[in-house]
């Protein structure tokens, strides 16, 4: 969709052209009949929410997922097993029940957390519903009626004036001194005029169309409707946000793609374990429970947990530091960004009008523009500022709300428009109260300013004499000046000080800011009686002296450069996207960074060298400005190359749609595209965006509906905040992920040792959840607490394609490296155990069949001892529980060396995350708790054990913290080589 041509003709079109098409009258408007039929016809003046996920079915996904699924078939099979074993009187057929409970639960309060957290961090409320006002006036049949704005139709004819929203697109027949706010919408921060001139062949730049949802900031203005609901700009705009599909987020994608190799090796693995069993020997329904065994040993159902606990509490920090993050794997995302799409106004800029420079005394002079006016002031000795200063102060029609005196003057609420309320503060910071001044100089007449005189008058008694002060625009002021001001004294307008005033215009102006001139002149007493009619000013303004210049501009935020350069320090690019003027565009760029110092447009080097532009080269341009015209010329895949050609680049006077296009080419190159904005005009890119930042504040609800992270004090600056803790979760998720994973090899090799070795059963079903879901939670959580090990902010972007969360080296140290000391450990563990209670290694091998068979009651260890099934069965529960806690103690260790993937231990600190520690003691007395809690053995089959048996494994962790050391120490000096491409993760 073309969102410079929408089909729209209405401002082109005369009055009695639009009575026609819209069968109404310009004067009386519609009758009550006509509009009710109307109404019924196209429906109300609304926008139509976006459609939510239903609750039930977002709490279905969450019980759907990839493991999960594998959960229920576990727990399928464990309670067929135990209908099966119940009908055949097996004894122990319970521990399946009590398996397929267990596993139930793990997925169903899993989803009920992993739903919680969804339905907390998403914005479910349709804020599309706010942007309509609630109550406008309409001329129906002649008679002046205020009605529900929803209830308006086309054709109506409606009155809007100062503080009103625009309830609909409406033609301008009529205005008196109207200016609406488009900043939402176009990303201009001027106030905009509306009249009933068609001033633009684009619907979008006349000044006759006046825009849905917009703000009448003063003035009054008539106009019919011609557009309503979804048919509005901004229902289209709307309509495109709601049609964009939301893109999955990178770390959504890596955990789909971690699921997927956990889920197809554990059916692997059982499904090799089933053929196994069945080849050697077992019933069918024996051998499936082993299947099942293996998926509940190899799926880590803890994880899901693990990685949504760790986002919330990134997501909660970054709340602290005001980014309200309402998708918890957004947090990551922008960890990720290569590219940053940035709206410029609220965004870079302060969303506000400022005084940025002064002419006078033929020099300029900088005003200051931060934020809490506590910048440096300028020299204000000369006495041509004396003059100048007053000038501003009479010549200006806004004035403080009462009852601000005490409140600082940069926060004071104005009554009047942007640029107007700019030179009040101005005037009140730099020269004192200026309702003192007004006191001084009360106001006889006036001439407000208007496109066609493009200036402004006002008269004032000064006692003995009358005071005549103008500003304008400086094309047309000095025509009207015989002298100028220099150094207090009146002078002739000579060439030279003509020459002198150009040169300020075009420097200010080419710093994209708008220039107003000022000029008075002191007339004899009675000159202008009192209720002058404001004409006849313009006939008294003349022979004036020249007081300055002033610029205005929307400045920059005071703390934006910095967080531009930190971007560019790691990696990130910054693109400016803008609705406003390529000038001002441009100049703001400059000023945050964007362009770097030094850089040069194609325009500049054609400059320079003297060239016309076609002959410069896009390689000889670092930077570059783009407008929506020449975006909307360029042929496919041009947009692309671009963007690789310029590293510096700038778009404006963009419309949504062509924001839309920029992010696509942004990721079709290859780039996770966060795009930040706050007006309606933003939503779709928003929406379109691998992560969009809306703007708490200044920010239209929209632009938070659409987005994944609101920015509450609307600072570029909090943005970096978000990427340094993103790329720290994604580095902690790694590290939680490796420590999660280690344990399934000692879970899975006592399963391999019972069916091929027939041993005793080493390890149970229901302990290996206890470890998954009890001991090991908490341990893989704190990780998310570990400080970076380095300046994280000095590395490129992470790559999507290469850098995955789960690489081969991550596996394989865990897996086979980590994972094999562990089985090591519990099988040393569990043979000590059963030799100390009677059974010696050589027996133990192939002892299954008789230590299974519910019927040997007296079956002899080494030692000539008889055992009765009852008495095996809790000797087994010994054994599973000397297991667990060898890999509780393995686990300790391994958490430890989780703590740095480069850095060795000592250098990172064993006692800075507090919270790894606090996990490390949980873990002790949760092992402390199942294994000497009365009741145990017959619930959770834990048995009390003897406390030599937690000595066991302790070498066998040391040997795991000195291997890690030796890795470390290796990827450390040898950086590229093998060891460190094959054994950093």
């Amino acid at each position: 969709m073309d969102w410079g041509i929408l089909g729209y003709d209405d401002h082109k079109l005369d009055v009695k052209e639009l009575e026609l098409k819209y069968n109404t009258s310009a004067t009386k408007g519609l009758s009550e009949a006509e509009a009710s039929e109307r109404l019924l016809r196209d429906g109300p003046n609304a926008l139509r929410p976006p459609r939510g996920t239903p609750g039930c079915v977002r709490f279905g996904r969450q019980l759907a997922g990839g493991l999960q699924c594998l959960m229920w078939v576990a727990a399928a099979i464990c309670l067929i097993a135990y209908g099966v074993q119940q009908g055949q009187g097996d004894r122990g057929s319970s521990d399946n029940l009590y398996l397929a409970v267990a596993l139930i639960a793990v997925v169903v309060v899993t989803g009920c957390f992993g739903y919680y957290q969804e339905f907390k961090s998403t914005n479910i409320i349709a804020s599309f519903r706010n942007l309509v006002p609630q109550q406008a006036t309409v001329v129906r049949a002649g008679q002046v009626l205020q009605v529900n704005a929803a209830e308006l139709v086309v054709g109506d004819l409606v009155e809007i004036k100062g503080g009103d929203r625009v309830p609909a697109d409406i033609r301008v027949l009529a205005a008196q001194g109207c200016k609406v706010d488009n900043s939402s919408l176009t990303g201009e921060s001027e106030p905009q005029t509306r009249s009933p001139e068609c001033t633009h062949d684009s619907h979008l730049e006349t000044r006759n169309i006046a825009f849905f949802s917009t703000m009448c900031l003063e003035g009054t203005a008539t106009g019919l409707v011609i557009s309503t609901g979804e048919r509005t700009v901004i229902g289209r705009i709307a309509s495109l946000a709601s049609g964009v599909e939301n893109e999955k987020t990178p770390i959504a994608v890596e955990i789909e793609h971690f699921v997927d190799i956990i889920a197809g090796l554990a059916v692997l693995f059982g499904g090799t374990f089933f053929v196994v069993a069945m080849l050697i020997g077992y019933p069918f329904l024996r051998a499936l429970v082993f299947f099942m065994a293996i998926v509940v040993a190899y799926v880590p159902e803890g994880l899901l947990a693990t990685v949504t606990v760790c986002l919330s509490l990134t997501a909660k920090r970054l709340a602290r530091r005001n980014c309200v993050v309402k998708n918890l794997e957004a947090v990551e995302t922008l960890g990720s960004t290569s590219v940053i799409c940035s709206d410029k106004t609220g965004t870079l800029t302060q969303n506000r009008m400022a005084v940025a420079h002064l002419w006078f005394d033929g020099r300029v002079h900088a005003a200051d523009t931060t934020e809490d006016l506590s910048g440096e002031a300028f020299d204000q000795s000369s006495p041509s500022w004396s003059l100048l200063s007053r000038v501003i102060s009479l010549c200006n029609r806004a004035q403080f709300k009462p009852g601000q005196d005490d409140v600082p003057v940069a926060q004071r609420d104005v009554i009047g428009d942007a640029s107007e309320s700019a030179l009040l503060k101005f005037a009140e910071a730099t020269s004192g109260p200026v309702a003192a001044a007004r006191g001084r100089f009360p106001k006889v007449a006036e001439l407000p300013f208007n496109s066609t005189n493009k200036f402004q008058v006002s008269v004032h008694d000064a006692g003995s004499q009358q005071l005549l002060v103008l500003k304008g625009a400086p094309e047309r002021v000095p025509g009207r000046c015989s002298g100028a001001l220099q150094a207090g004294e009146e002078r002739p307008l000579d060439a030279e000080w003509r020459r002198s005033l150009e040169g300020a215009c075009l420097d200010l102006g080419g710093r994209g800011e708008r220039v107003l001139g000022f000029c008075a002149r002191w007339l004899p007493a009675g000159t202008v009686p009192a209720g002058t009619p404001p004409e006849h000013l313009a006939q008294v303004a003349s022979g004036l002296c020249f007081a300055g210049l002033v610029s205005l501009i929307d400045p920059p935020r005071a703390t934006v450069p910095q967080a531009v350069r930190k971007c560019r320090t790691a990696g990130i690019r910054v693109i400016m996207v803008t609705g406003d003027h390529p000038v001002t565009a441009k100049a703001i760029a400059a000023q945050v960074g964007i362009i770097s110092e030094g850089s040069e447009t194609p325009e500049d080097v054609a400059e320079r060298l003297h060239l016309p532009l076609e002959q410069v080269r896009p390689s000889q341009a670092r930077a570059r400005v783009v407008t929506g015209s020449e975006l909307a010329a360029l042929a496919p895949g041009a947009l692309e190359e671009l963007l690789r050609a310029h590293p510096e680049m700038v778009f404006a006077r963009t419309s949504p749609q062509q924001k839309l296009v920029i992010v696509e080419s942004c990721q079709r190159l290859g780039a996770i595209v966060a795009v930040t904005g706050d007006g309606v005009n933003d939503s779709p890119a928003l929406k379109k965006a691998d992560i969009g930042v809306a703007m708490g504040i200044a920010g239209s609800d929209a632009a938070k509906n659409a987005a994944d992270m609101i920015l509450l004090d609307d600072n570029f600056a909090s943005i970096v905040t978000g990427v340094e803790q993103g790329r720290l979760i994604f580095d902690n998720l790694k590290k939680s992920i490796a420590y999660t994973l280690t344990k399934n090899i000692p879970e899975l090799t006592p399963y391999l040792i019972y069916i091929t070795a027939s041993v005793p059963l080493p390890l149970g079903c229901i302990t290996i959840l206890f470890i998954e879901l009890c001991t090991d939670i908490f341990p893989s959580v704190s990780l998310a607490y570990e400080r970076a090990e380095s300046d994280i902010m000095h590395l490129r972007p992470r790559n999507p394609r290469r850098d995955r969360l789960v690489n081969e080296p991550l596996a394989a140290y865990s897996y086979f490296q980590i994972g094999a000391i562990q089985s090591f450990a519990g099988f040393t563990d569990y043979f000590v155990a059963m030799a100390q209670e009677g059974w010696w290694p050589y027996l133990v091998l192939g002892l299954r069949p008789r230590w299974e068979d519910a019927h040997e009651q007296e079956l002899q260890d080494s030692y000539g001892q008889q055992w009765t099934f009852e008495q095996r069965r809790y000797q087994q529960y010994t054994c599973y529980t000397v297991f667990f806690i060898s890999i509780e103690m393995c686990q300790i260790a391994d958490v430890l060396i989780r703590k740095t993937r480069r850095l060795s231990l000592f250098q990172q600190g064993l006692f800075r995350n507090r919270t790894l520690l606090v996990a490390i003691v949980f873990q002790v007395c949760i092992g402390c708790f199942l294994c000497y809690c009365p009741g145990m053995p017959n619930v959770f089959n834990f048995m009390p054990i003897r406390f030599q048996w937690w000595l066991v494994p302790m070498p066998f962790g040391l040997l795991i913290l000195v291997y890690d050391e030796i890795r470390k120490l290796g990827v450390r000096r040898h950086p590229g080589s093998w060891w460190d491409r094959e054994l950093y993760y």
